[in-house]
């Protein structure tokens, strides 16, 4: 029997059944070794000696490993087929080698792209052994990005006092959002005019024409800036005469794109189905390890970190049976397409994205997959079909115009388009292609050259030049990947790394970077400027590669880099803080210094007039306060645009002042601690404060707003039937109702203080219909919904238990580690916490043993006081 090593445990059900007997397969649950969070893990000065540490549960998992492997007669390591996947299991390796579990059994190293068994079992036959030099690059990378991590944060937390960390790709991903932001902010709108003519044709059809010359010059898109040149255009086609001079049609073909990669994935996503690049990668990993479909299990698309385009052979030819069987003959090209990608430094030994069976349609398995997972297995198996179908044949007419009034002469231009044959279009079409302007997609009347043109309306419309969007989710992916910089796998990380530090943040999809973001990338791009360059980076991207392949020492990389690096942060320290600030100062002068409605020098302190206003460091992060200090007390918020005059004061910390308490009389403060801001009602130990409820920005946060929520928990009324008082208010988990024990959490934050006694007995009923078992006979509270068992048995949840947080799976109730976030709880780790705990023993109708004893028998009373003394204490519930 041989022991095989995949990363997720529903991958390692799945593979055990192509298998059979003679394997046994096991999950490593991802990473089980990684640096250890506290400076030495990486040693320049020991040849970057490493140093890996393995937690509790990772522990375990290896544990179970390496005593299968003691009995097996060799290992087969079938991780990811990415350098993660080859990093993983090198770790697993070099563990069982620690522990001395292989001896001289045979290890090999098997990847499959797809988990079918037709994949599977042809990768069991081509083994490998690990690639050393794509483990190298991992090792490169990893070293890099914590020798910058643990190199820069203890300069940021002196020098920048409220900035947490700085990663070497997320602050050039960074650098690219504050980039934007500072577009936005220093665009200057301008005004333009737009002028279309309704014209009716001889056979009394109507079609619109556009403007493109007047008095014999072509016009530009800002040519027209005023009223008073529009009018006068206006005017003068409103007494001209039409006549079409030409009409041109043109065939032209537009060609389908190339199946997916992960970012071309989660930007179509993300336009057309409204995905976040998370919930994108989730729903996508879950597709790849398959569902349950004619009894078995089966993965529905390809691997789906990669950054390649092509397709292997036999999947072109299996989309080209498809394209015959779905869509007919004349769909089907006579030559296979082939693609080659535009990003830096792809790896095209990988696949795009596809379906496994291109027979297995959408509408064949959307009985087998939830509404995301069906959208996306849709959107995946159309672009993958459409990549190897026919172009699309489009007709592009367009028709000049003459347009004559006396001596004066204007040129107008009608375009429209139609396909003729829809090819690809058939199958998938881009968002993008969708929201192309309606010239492109309107169909023309029958216009002849020659032919006279009745003017019906003319119409003149203003309009100004928009600053460039901000990137979202996706753009930015797509930015990085056209930089150069990350890789399919880093990606979904970065940017969830960015947005838990709060450097930025997302609205209606766009990544807003907040005044904390912004202050690091300044402060980065002034003093390690090197070091967040778009070149420098994909340089460095290059040089990982390049070890990949084999054709660079991976430590020599690590030294050519930390040599500069070192010694640039050594210059660094010995900066003063003055000078750090005054080159914020001007790197972020419109978010320091917004401009003001009456137009007057937005560094002068409108407190006392007299002071010069600069950016402070504060205990908690950065400010904007007078140089007249501590004459003048004026202070402002970092990003307060809306607000420059710093109403109501502050103190020189930050604080900013809100106003008093009507009852109390005593003063209400926004102020920013370690675990960010709240509102505070008093001074000292007695002091009322209420952290600022999820969703809530310290910008939006008015007198009245900070009166709400100092008065919470608030009284709803008393329950019909029990007369006990309902209480509504917002906890560590959010913003719930409570009724004598009993809570149910609601919606949102506004729900706290709109719900009225009716919905609250309603929301309070439908939580203790949900069964027995939390708090006084109701439910614990579910935090987080984290989908169904890939096992099979029911779903598994966060909860909120007497004793803290927990996941519950079933009847086994899992404790989360200690300073875990529940909401950053994934499936991931879930499975590994419920793997354990049933390991030991856990789970079943006796979840700890005081339960236990209360129900054993009593009538025997042999117990002595020394057995007693030996029983172990009681465990608390999850």
């Amino acid at each position: 029997m041989d022991v095989v090593v995949v990363e997720s445990p529903a991958k390692a059900k799945t593979i055990n059944k192509y298998l059979g007997r003679n394997y046994k397969v096991l999950a490593s649950f991802g990473h089980v070794r990684d640096l250890p969070a506290k400076d030495g893990s990486v040693r320049p000065d020991e040849d970057f000696a490493m140093s890996w540490a393995v937690d509790t549960a990772s522990g375990k998992r290896l544990a179970d490993i390496a005593k299968a492997v003691k009995d097996a007669d060799g290992l087969i390591l079938a991780t990811d087929p990415d350098r993660e996947g080859e990093a993983i299991s090198w770790h697993v390796l070099e563990v069982l080698k620690q522990k001395r579990a292989l001896k001289d059994k045979p290890v090999s190293r098997v990847v499959f792209n797809a988990i079918t068994k037709s994949s599977v079992l042809e990768a069991m036959a081509n083994p490998r052994q690990i690639d050393a030099p794509l483990v190298d690059a991992y090792l490169a990378r990893r070293a890099l990005d914590y020798l910058v991590g643990f190199t820069l944060s203890p300069v940021l937390w002196r020098k920048l006092p409220g900035a947490r960390s700085a990663g070497r790709v997320q602050s050039v991903a960074l650098r690219l959002a504050c980039d934007r932001e500072s577009e936005i902010e220093r665009f200057i709108r301008e005004e333009y005019w737009q002028i279309a003519a309704i014209l009716g044709t001889p056979r009394n059809e109507t079609f619109e024409a556009r403007l493109t010359a007047f008095e014999r010059k072509k016009l530009q898109k800002l040519d027209i800036s005023n009223k008073a040149q529009a009018d006068d255009i206006k005017a003068m086609l409103e007494g001209a005469t039409f006549k079409a001079l030409s009409v041109e049609a043109k065939p032209t073909k537009r060609n389908p794109g190339p199946p997916f990669t992960t970012s071309t994935l989660q930007q179509a996503a993300s336009s057309g189905l409204g995905f976040s690049a998370t919930r994108t990668m989730q729903v996508a990993q879950r597709l790849y390890e398959g569902m349950e479909i004619g009894g078995e299990t089966t993965g529905l698309i390809t691997y789906m970190r990669t950054d390649g385009v092509q397709m292997a052979p036999e999947a072109i030819d299996a989309a080209r049976d498809a394209v015959a069987k779905e869509f007919g003959p004349k769909y089907l090209p006579e030559k296979p397409r082939q693609y080659t990608t535009k990003a830096k430094n792809a790896q095209e030994a990988h696949e795009a994205i596809r379906p496994t069976d291109f027979m297995r349609t959408p509408a064949s398995v959307r009985q087998y997959l939830d509404a995301d997972q069906a959208r996306l297995y849709e959107l995946i198996w159309k672009r993958a079909i459409a990549s190897q179908m026919q172009s699309a044949e489009i007709e592009r007419t367009t028709v000049e115009i003459e347009a004559l009034n006396g001596a004066r002469t204007a040129e107008l231009r009608a375009v429209g388009s139609v396909v003729r044959f829809d090819g690809f279009i058939a199958a998938y079409t881009d968002q993008k292609d969708d929201d192309t302007e309606d010239e492109e997609n309107r169909r023309l009347p029958e216009i002849r050259a020659g032919e006279q043109l009745a003017r019906r309306a003319i119409n003149a419309t203003q309009h100004t030049t928009e600053p460039p969007p901000r990137y979202s989710e996706a753009s930015l992916i797509k930015k990085l990947e056209e930089l150069g910089i990350g890789r399919p796998s880093t990606y979904t990380a970065i940017l969830k790394t960015l947005e838990d530090r709060d450097y930025v943040t997302i609205d209606k999809r766009r990544l807003v970077p907040q005044a904390k973001g912004r202050l690091l990338s300044a402060f980065l791009e002034s003093f390690f400027e090197r070091y967040v360059e778009y070149d420098f980076t994909a340089s460095l991207e290059e040089k990982l590669d390049e070890i990949s392949d084999g054709k660079l020492a991976w430590k020599d990389v690590l030294r050519d880099f930390w040599k500069d690096f070192s010694g640039a942060v050594a210059d660094i320290k010995e900066l003063r803080v003055t000078d750090v600030l005054d080159a914020l100062n001007e790197e972020l002068a419109p978010l320091v210094f917004p401009a003001r409605e009456d137009g007057s020098n937005p560094r002068i302190c409108p407190k006392c007039g007299t002071g010069n206003l600069s950016l402070k460091l504060g205990k908690f992060g950065a400010f904007v306060g007078c140089s007249n200090y501590p004459e003048c007390s004026f202070t402002r918020q970092l990003g307060d645009a809306a607000n420059p005059n710093g109403e109501n004061g502050g103190g020189e910390d930050g604080t900013k002042i809100l106003g008093k308490d009507p009852y109390t009389a005593e003063e209400i403060t926004l102020r920013s601690g370690r675990f960010g801001p709240y509102i505070q009602r008093g001074e000292g130990k007695e002091a009322k404060r209420s952290s600022l409820p999820k969703g809530w920005t310290p910008e939006s946060i008015d007198h009245e707003k900070a009166l709400a929520l100092l008065g919470l928990p608030r009284d709803v009324g008393k329950h019909p039937e029990s007369g006990k008082m309902i209480s509504a208010g917002l906890g560590r988990y959010g913003p719930f109702v409570l009724h004598d024990g009993t809570y149910a959490n609601l919606d949102s934050i506004e729900d706290v203080f709109s719900i009225g006694l009716n919905r609250a007995v309603t929301v309070i009923a439908e939580k203790q219909s949900k069964g027995k078992g939390g708090r006084n006979g109701g439910t614990p509270a579910a935090l987080k919904e984290l989908g169904d068992h890939p096992d099979g048995g029911g779903k598994i949840v966060v909860r909120d238990g007497k004793y803290g947080p927990y996941v519950n799976f079933g009847k086994v109730n899992a404790t989360l580690p200690k300073g875990k976030d529940p909401q950053s709880v994934t499936i991931e780790d879930a499975l590994a916490l419920i793997a354990e705990k049933e390991a030991k023993g856990g789970g079943g109708k006796k979840p700890f043993r005081k339960a236990a004893a209360a129900k054993a028998p009593t009538t025997k009373k042999t117990t002595t006081k020394k057995a007693a003394a030996k029983k172990p204490a009681a465990k608390k519930k999850g």
